[in-house]
């Protein structure tokens, strides 16, 4: 279906405030100074006029068309900064301040990369902005500046928003880089809005009856769709934290979720177990989560004991299965592809762990003696097309077979900024048969590996990180769930299993931090290569070339939550947690 003008976000922000004027859309709130929480509200009516004054201020420093980064803290002046940017005909780059210092690479790296005009900041973060980048050489030609020093005298009311083309880019999303250097993918304003649409339909949005609540970063593709785009598609309200207010007190979350009615919120696998681990009982007796219309589970892997346990945790809370939607996406696609069925519960199928690693699914019960993979179904795509295609031939797979998926839609990005060859080959992918010419039969290739089984979509894994060890094949997330069960001094989700070359060829290292209280390390640290090493040779039939032990928050991650394998593997190639190459080289099990 062709695009029309209300696929801008710039429409449907001024549909949003003529409709409800007056009504909540923004709240944040701000846990810096107060532990309960100190909200911060803006009506539609006071959005779109800071909008429309910031995005007068923008287009006044001659950034129509060029990029402009948010380089903010998460707050209401973000979300601001954001939609000011893509609302002024310029293009926004949803970014994060260089107080990330473990993130410092990729800031550096997105900034060289998106070469923007101007940097919105903070008052309190434009020096450390400017000093990162001199520091950091980027961005030269950029100019830091903030809501304020857009402002002009309000004389004559507040300046009209221009249309836009719905496209026109409206942002570039930097993908998180875990298997590589991250890259700006343009998400015109009809691709996040059709994208925004589809995730109402998937997750039954409605005005007038539902919120969103949050505290996944504004710069990573889903806080970005969940907390600001389908609010402002929807019109419906968007309650919103800083992330690490969530890291710090996680029951703050589970909280907000119990304030606000009809809530949908997202986010990653362990942040349910992170919950699990962290809210206290007396937290929990003060929550209530009948009322929770969504809570996605959108991350690789999906592991079905962290649906028990949540489910387990907070059942006495009101917390019911069917709440729990495991779902897919990728920053290529905007971000939302598939959800698991609504009001059902999320579909766990334990499938044969040999088999399922040469590409066939066959379910198997665990009771059997065989080794078996327990994945999560992540249901169905909406309102675009997801293949599982053998690259080699192009082909469709039949169900059951494991290949790399495809998608096509209306909200696929247009492409990676300024990369021509790399755009060609990931977004343009055509089938067996299909005319290469023909736009409306491109294909994206995900990178991502899965299968259709019983009508759902089941992820197995990403293509570039998969472990192959004398001609087999395993996914480097069910190892790394045997290592974290394996003993209890290794810290959970913050396992690293990759693989390196050798004169043997390709052998397993593993990573894996250790719990921040240990009594006797090195006594425990004999303990746990043991531990890791017979449970990863019985459950997978491979043996652990080398297993470091590594001191806490070691292991490097994506700025979406990740773990993020390319990373480690090369910090352990190069010596970071002092492991000769020639141990490798020679074959030695690092014992």
């Amino acid at each position: 279906m062709p695009s029309t003008a209300r696929d801008t976000l710039t429409y449907h922000l001024d549909r949003s405030a003529s409709n409800a004027p007056d009504e909540a859309a923004f709240t944040f709130v701000d846990f810096s100074t107060d532990k309960d929480g100190t909200a911060h509200k803006l009506t539609w009516r006071q959005l779109e006029h800071r909008v429309r004054v910031a995005a007068a201020g923008i287009r006044r420093a001659g950034a129509v068309g060029e990029r402009v980064a948010i380089v903010a803290p998460q707050s209401l002046d973000y979300v601001i900064g954001f939609l000011a940017a893509a609302c002024a005909g310029a293009i926004a780059v949803p970014l994060y301040p260089p107080v990330l210092r473990s993130h410092g690479d990729k800031l550096a790296a997105s900034l060289a990369d998106a070469d923007p005009l101007l940097a919105i900041s903070t008052r309190e973060q434009r020096a450390s902005v400017a000093d990162f980048c001199a520091e950091r050489r980027v961005g030269s030609g950029m100019r830091v500046t903030t809501l304020e020093d857009l402002r002009t005298p309000d004389t004559e009311g507040p300046p009209e928003l221009v249309p836009v083309d719905p496209a026109d880019c409206a942002y570039l999303q930097y993908t998180s880089g875990s298997t590589r250097v991250p890259s700006g993918v343009e998400i015109t304003h009809a691709n996040v809005v059709a994208n925004a649409r589809q995730a109402m339909e998937a997750y039954d949005i409605r005005r007038g009856r539902d919120c969103t609540v949050g505290w996944l970063p504004l710069y990573h593709d889903m806080g970005l769709l969940l907390t600001i785009a389908v609010p402002v598609v929807a019109g419906v309200p968007s309650v919103l934290m800083d992330p690490l207010a969530f890291v710090q007190r996680p029951a703050r979350w589970l909280q907000l979720l119990t304030r606000h009615s009809g809530a949908h919120t997202a986010a990653p696998d362990f942040a349910y177990d992170y919950c699990v681990q962290r809210v206290t009982d007396e937290e929990r007796a003060a929550l209530s989560l009948e009322s929770v219309a969504t809570m996605v589970n959108g991350s690789e892997p999906i592991r079905a004991r962290t649906l028990t346990r949540f489910q387990s945790a907070f059942a006495s809370c009101g917390m019911r299965r069917t709440t729990m939607r495991p779902s897919y996406g990728l920053a290529e696609a905007t971000v939302f592809v598939a959800a698991s069925l609504q009001a059902e519960e999320p579909t766990v199928t334990c499938f044969d762990r040999d088999m399922l690693a040469q590409g066939t699914a066959r379910v198997a019960e665990p009771t059997d003696g065989e080794p078996v993979s327990e994945l999560v179904a992540c249901g169905r795509p909406t309102n675009q097309e997801v293949a599982v295609v053998d690259p080699a031939t192009r082909r469709r797979q039949e169900d059951g077979t494991v290949a790399e998926i495809w998608v096509k839609g209306p909200n696929v990005g247009r492409g990676y900024w300024r990369r021509p060859q790399e755009s060609q080959a990931t977004f343009h992918a055509v089938l067996e048969g299909d005319d290469p010419q023909d736009p409306s039969r491109h294909w994206l290739r995900t990178g991502d590996l899965g299968m259709w089984f019983d009508k759902q979509l089941y992820i197995t894994g990403r293509d570039k990180d998969l472990v192959i060890v004398d001609g087999t094949n395993h996914y480097p997330h069910d190892i790394e769930g045997t290592v974290q069960d394996a003993h209890p001094a290794v810290r959970r989700h913050h396992v690293a299993a990759f693989a390196v070359d050798t004169e043997n060829g390709e052998r397993l290292v593993v990573v894996a931090e250790h719990v921040r209280q240990v009594p006797d390390l090195e006594r425990v640290r004999d303990e746990v290569k043991r531990a890791v090493r017979g449970a990863v040779a019985e459950a997978h039939a491979i043996a652990v070339q080398d297993f470091v032990l590594v001191e806490p928050d070691s292991i490097p991650y994506t700025t979406s939550g990740k773990v993020s394998r390319t990373a480690c593997r090369e910090s352990y190639l190069a010596g970071r947690w002092s492991k000769p190459k020639h141990a490798l080289q020679k074959g030695n099990d690092g014992a």
